[in-house]
C-alpha cells in the first residue's frame, strides 16, 4: 500500500539497542572479577595470618552490627553468618560498579573524548573511597591494615580494567 500526499507516515518502533545486553553482561562479568579477586586477596591474607574468613567476619559485623561490636575486633571469631552476608552485599556493590563502568566504556567507545573522564572518574572514586575509609571507618581500619585495604582495592580494579582492556581492545582514549 502507498502512502497517500500529505500524510504522515510513521517509523517503526524502534527496538532496544542490541548492545544493550552485552553492556550488562560485561559489566556483571567485570563486576565478578572485581569482587572475587578482592575476596581472594584477603582469604589469602587471612589465611597466612592464621585467620581465614577475619576480613569479611569483621566487615559483616561492622556493617550488620555497627562499630560498637567491634571493640575488640581480633577476639571476634569467624561467622558464616556474617560471612555470606557481607558477600552479598559485596557483589552487589561490585555489580553495580561493573555495570555503571561497562556503560561509561560504551560511551567512551562511542565518543573517545569521553575516554579520559572516565579514566579520571575512576582514580577520584579510588581516592574517595581511601579517603571515606580513613575518615569514617577507623575502627575497622585498625582491624584490618589499611595497606591491604588499599592493595586489595587495587587489586580488584585492575582486574576490572583488564576484562574491560580485553573486551575493548579499539578503545582509545583522548583528553
Amino acid at each position: 500500500m502507498a502512502a497517500e500526499p500529505g500524510s504522515v507516515s510513521q517509523a517503526a518502533p524502534q527496538s532496544p539497542r542490541p548492545e544493550a545486553p552485552n553492556v550488562y553482561a560485561e559489566g556483571i562479568l567485570a563486576g565478578l572479577v572485581g569482587a572475587a579477586t578482592i575476596a581472594l586477596w584477603f582469604l589469602i591474607l587471612d589465611t597466612i595470618r592464621g585467620r581465614p574468613f577475619y576480613t569479611p567476619t569483621v566487615l559483616g559485623t561492622a556493617l550488620f552490627r555497627g562499630g560498637a561490636a567491634l571493640s575488640a575486633p581480633e577476639q571476634l571469631p569467624a561467622s558464616l553468618d556474617l560471612v555470606l552476608s557481607f558477600t552479598w552485599v559485596h557483589v552487589l556493590a561490585f555489580l553495580l560498579i561493573g555495570v555503571a563502568g561497562a556503560r561509561l566504556l560504551a560511551l567512551a567507545e562511542r565518543d573517545p573524548d569521553f575516554g579520559f573522564g572516565v579514566v579520571l572518574l575512576f582514580v577520584v572514586f579510588e581516592f574517595a573511597f581511601v579517603l571515606v575509609s580513613l575518615a569514617f571507618a577507623e575502627p575497622i581500619l585498625h582491624a584490618l591494615a589499611w595497606q591491604a585495604v588499599l592493595v586489595g582495592n587495587l587489586l580488584a580494579a585492575a582486574a576490572m580494567a583488564v576484562v574491560f582492556r580485553v573486551r575493548h581492545p579499539r578503545l582509545t582514549i583522548r583528553p
